[in-house]
């Protein structure tokens, strides 16, 4: 079985677009995301029953680091399907796949609400820092499920509660304040398919048991980011940063500016003697499909 980045679903529903626009940026600063989320990753494919042989299906893979992570477990008689809902950053995930040498690692153009892989028989499935991008994650959740053989596992990594997660709630508020929208106090942080919608206790535990999923576990997961400096992390996030980006998108460029300014400062209250690190808060889910 295998697809490339030129067999777009016809049945995606979430534009690409803006994640097409920071595609390059978020493959740039791999080594950085790489660094942040090594730990917790090696924990999901841990979780998820991940070794030699294993068949397994990374949704909203992004650029691929996790994806590389996956295929050096599974071994060359293994199979990892990355599916993304840009094309832009699948081909740039394919560049870093045909560059690792790893041949396991096969790419489909896909919304994670409309995969269309029911049947395929994975033995697991990923799904790293997208499934609360969903407008619809028990869509999403669904047809994960159903591409999954029977007692296949499923682990997905999401972001935590607002309060411990002030870098975005830092972010978000002032990119809001400058663009003229709701200002942080009552900026709404539970809405479908935003940064935090998932990170709410209970509410992913829920949406896996509703869409079918059995041995439902989820635990909160400190993920602090660690930078040079608060302009190098801004520097990643007007890079990569598609839900800010997004917001600051109908400013004027002296406007951005002085936006990517405010944010910088604030952002510097987390400035310590040896680098600039973030507070972060994430949430993983672990389940299993009914055998």
């Amino acid at each position: 079985m295998a697809f490339d980045v030129a067999s777009a679903s016809a049945e995606a529903s979430t534009p690409s677009q803006p994640w097409d626009i920071a595609a390059a940026g978020w493959n740039q600063h791999t080594d950085l995301i790489h660094h942040w989320l090594h730990s917790i990753t090696q924990t999901m494919l841990s979780d998820a029953h991940i070794g030699p042989g294993a068949r397994v299906l990374d949704v909203a893979a992004g650029a691929g680091d996790q994806t590389l992570d996956i295929a050096q477990r599974i071994g060359p008689t293994g199979w990892v399907l990355a599916t993304d809902v840009s094309p832009g950053i699948l081909a740039l995930a394919q560049k870093n796949f045909n560059a690792s040498g790893l041949l396991q690692v096969s790419t489909k153009v896909a919304d994670a609400q409309a995969l269309g892989l029911a049947g395929s028989d994975f033995d697991a499935a990923v799904c790293r820092l997208g499934l609360m991008f969903c407008r619809s994650p028990l869509a999403a959740l669904t047809e994960i499920r159903a591409a999954l053989k029977p007692h296949g596992r499923l682990t997905a990594l999401v972001f935590g509660r607002p309060q411990y997660n002030p870098c975005l709630t830092i972010t978000l508020g002032a990119a809001r304040k400058h663009a003229g929208l709701v200002a942080a106090p009552t900026m709404p942080v539970d809405l479908p398919g935003t940064l935090m919608s998932l990170g709410k206790p209970g509410l992913l535990d829920a949406l896996m048991k509703s869409a079918g999923f059995v041995s439902v576990a989820t635990r909160y997961v400190s993920a602090p980011f660690h930078a040079a400096s608060a302009e190098q992390y801004v520097e990643f996030l007007r890079a990569s940063a598609s839900p800010v980006i997004e917001i600051l998108a109908p400013l004027r460029l002296a406007a951005k500016q002085d936006a990517w300014r405010d944010i910088t400062d604030q952002l510097k209250v987390f400035s310590t003697p040896l680098g600039w690190v973030g507070p972060n808060e994430l949430l993983q889910c672990v389940a299993a499909a009914p055998g």
